[in-house]
C-alpha cells in the first residue's frame, strides 16, 4: 500500500466513524395556504456543531426553526432530529424524542403562575417518573448552571430580562438534551447581557455536548458563537459557512444583511400598473 492509499483508507476510517449529523433536512417545503414560504431547505448539522441561522425580516428563519422542533408539519421533504424522522413519527415516537432536545423560546416562555423553579421542573415531571426530591436537586443544579442560584422560588415576574432568559436555558436543559434551540437568544438585551448568553451557549456546548442551533438576526453575537452560519433569504437557503465563509461572501444580498443595508424594492411594473388600476 502506497502513502496515497493509506491517506484514502485513514479518511475512509475516520469518516466511518464520525456520528451522524444531529439534524437532515432534506427538500423541505412549507405552505401557509396557499402561499410557499420555505423551498426546497437542504441542510446538515453535525453532532456537536453551533449552527447559527440567520436573515431578515420575512426569511423564513422562524417558519424553519417551528418546522425543525415539530411544531409545523412541512407540506414536502424530510427532516431528521437525532436519527428520527419527525415527518413521519408518530405521537408517542415525537414524545420520546422530545426528552431528548431543548428549546429555549424567545421570551423565554415561563409560566407566570409558577416560581421558577417549578417552570424547571416542567419537563422533568413530563418525561420521568424522578421524585420531588430528586426534581428539586436537579432544577437546583440547572440554575447553577446558568448562575441563577438562590432564584428558584422567585417568579418569572420578579426577574430581568436577561434572568428570564437565563432561566429559560435552564428549564430548556432540564432533561439533559442532546439538541438545544434558541430563538433570538439575545433579542431584547444590553450588550453585555447578550454577550453573557453568547458564553452560556459556548459553554453549555462544550461541557455537555450538546448540538445546538441558534436562530437569531444579532450580528456580532452570532459571529461570537456560531461554527457555521446558515442564511436565509425569501424562503430559500442563500449560503451555509463558516463565519469568515459568510463575512467574505460575494452575495450581495448576505453583503446587505451584515452591513444593515436596506435593499431597493423590486418592482414588477406591469403588477403595479395593474394595482394602481385596481385590478389585483
Amino acid at each position: 500500500m502506497d502513502a496515497a492509499d493509506l491517506q484514502r483508507t485513514l479518511k475512509a476510517r475516520q469518516h466511518s466513524l464520525r456520528p451522524p449529523p444531529a439534524i437532515e433536512v432534506r427538500g423541505l417545503e412549507a405552505h401557509y395556504g396557499e402561499t410557499q414560504v420555505l423551498f426546497g431547505l437542504d441542510l446538515s448539522v453535525e453532532s456537536g456543531e453551533i449552527m447559527v441561522i440567520m436573515g431578515g425580516s420575512g426569511s423564513g428563519k422562524s417558519t424553519f426553526l417551528r418546522h425543525l422542533i415539530g411544531l409545523e408539519r412541512p407540506s414536502a421533504g424530510t427532516i431528521r432530529l437525532l436519527g428520527r424522522d419527525t415527518t413521519h413519527s408518530s405521537p408517542l415516537e415525537m414524545l420520546e424524542l422530545r426528552r431528548r432536545i431543548g428549546v429555549a423560546f424567545q421570551g423565554g416562555a415561563l409560566f407566570s403562575s409558577l416560581s421558577v423553579a417549578e417552570n424547571i421542573k416542567l419537563p422533568l415531571r413530563e418525561h420521568t417518573r424522578l421524585d420531588e426530591k430528586t426534581m428539586d436537586i436537579i432544577a437546583r443544579m440547572k440554575l447553577e448552571v446558568v448562575n441563577l442560584s438562590g432564584f428558584g422560588d422567585l417568579m418569572p415576574s420578579e426577574l430581568s430580562g436577561g434572568m428570564l432568559k437565563r432561566a429559560a436555558v435552564a428549564r430548556a436543559i432540564a432533561t439533559d438534551p442532546k439538541l438545544l434551540f434558541f430563538d433570538e437568544p439575545s433579542a431584547g438585551l444590553d450588550p453585555a447581557v447578550s454577550s453573557a448568553l453568547d458564553d452560556l451557549i459556548l459553554r453549555l456546548r462544550d461541557a455537555m455536548a450538546m448540538t445546538i442551533v441558534v436562530v437569531t438576526h444579532e450580528i456580532e453575537s452570532a459571529f461570537k458563537i456560531a461554527d457555521r452560519i446558515t442564511i436565509l433569504d425569501h424562503g430559500r437557503i442563500v449560503e451555509v459557512g463558516t463565519p469568515h465563509q459568510i463575512r467574505q461572501s460575494g452575495n450581495e444580498r448576505i453583503q446587505n444583511l451584515l452591513n444593515r443595508r436596506a435593499e431597493e424594492p423590486r418592482i414588477d411594473p406591469a403588477a403595479y400598473l395593474r394595482r394602481l388600476a385596481g385590478e389585483g
